[in-house]
């Protein structure tokens, strides 16, 4: 009796740490990696030159391979998500840093966020005219400073004293970004103005105003995950308007438990929506997966709501998900084999 015993025994425990193993590991185990966006919605092949759909690959190809450099050679996770990102914010093709849109007036007004696994610190700036890197300055804030989030004024105060780059807001500057901010302005339209739901633009930048956004997520060889968002917001925005990339939980967010998240798309909804926050509250309180989890937040609870973009995200174990609900979103990913994905459309 007690050998029969002994073996259900045996038998419970191995079977239970296989259930354990499965759960824990989900679909694949990477050492670490990274995946990154630079904003989703209507990029059709049909609309892309040939020139201009290798400038967006290369671009990200180059992003990435900075960060994964970085993490490949013991690095953390946080400097291969400012550096990734810093290369996506020197380039005129992403809405954040150097190819920012324009505000109704004409100026350029830049928001980042950044979150650390570990810890849980969580900072952002918004409103930024003049630094040349926010996402650098919002993790500025995060290491020099007992203060979650800056804006405005404040914020360009707190880069001149911590002698990060100052730049003069022509930097910002880009002939593309301005002529859609004319054509928007020359059609009487405001892009705050969301209640002609069957209003068509003709031109794609037009269309897509309300999206843009560069991120990236990052899981080290120590087992930590951060994640930063940085952009230059809507285009014609006005009255100070904040969206989504600079609020932690919603543009932002990351916990070594579950995952790390970085969003684009329409920021309103995802604030409302708290779309990264509850991807992670998914995984650890309803215990899905990385992939269950980003496709009920995106393809479910925020397109029932109205709202429309994606995410890319990271779990502790190194899976990693694309979700959007636009016809396309920039994106690229590699992991520690250094297996590298570049796409834009939703094949």
């Amino acid at each position: 009796m007690k050998k029969i015993l002994l073996i259900t025994a045996l038998l419970l425990i191995t079977f239970g740490c296989k259930n354990e193993t499965k759960s824990t590991l989900g679909e694949k185990q990477n050492e670490f990696a990274i995946i990154i966006h630079g904003g989703a919605g209507t990029i059709l092949k049909k609309n892309m030159s040939d020139e201009k759909e290798a400038a967006y690959k290369s671009k990200l190809e180059e992003a990435i391979k900075v960060g994964h450099s970085i993490l490949k050679n013991g690095g953390t996770s946080q400097d291969a998500v400012m550096k990734t990102i810093q290369v996506m914010e020197e380039s005129p093709l992403f809405n954040a840093g150097k190819g920012a849109v324009f505000t109704h007036e004409e100026t350029n007004e830049l928001d980042a966020s950044f979150m650390d696994g570990k810890t849980l610190n969580a900072v952002a700036v918004a409103g930024v005219t003049s630094v040349k890197s926010p996402i650098e300055l919002a993790i500025k804030v995060m290491t020099d400073s007992d203060h979650v989030m800056l804006s405005g004024k404040g914020a360009a105060e707190f880069a001149k004293e911590k002698g990060l780059e100052i730049v003069d807001p022509s930097y910002f500057y880009t002939e593309r970004r301005f002529q859609s901010l004319q054509r928007i302005k020359n059609k009487a339209k405001t892009e705050l103005d969301h209640d002609d739901k069957k209003a068509a633009f003709y031109d794609a930048d037009i269309k897509n105003a309300k999206f843009g956004t560069v991120g990236c997520v990052a899981l080290d060889k120590n087992g930590n995950i951060a994640a930063g968002t940085s952009t230059g917001g809507m285009t014609n925005k006005r009255w100070g308007r904040i969206g989504d990339a600079p609020i932690i939980g919603s543009g932002t967010y990351a916990n070594n438990l579950t995952c790390g998240v970085s969003s684009t798309g329409w920021g309103e909804y995802f604030i409302r929506s708290q779309v990264a926050y509850d991807i992670s509250a998914q995984m650890e309180y309803q215990h899905k997966t990385l992939k269950e989890a980003t496709t009920d937040v995106i393809q479910h609870k925020l397109t029932k709501l109205g709202g429309t973009g994606g995410v890319v995200a990271l779990d502790k174990n190194g899976n990693m998900s694309f979700e959007f609900n636009t016809a396309g979103m920039y994106r690229a990913s590699m992991n520690d084999k250094g297996e590298l994905v570049v796409k834009i459309y939703t094949e």
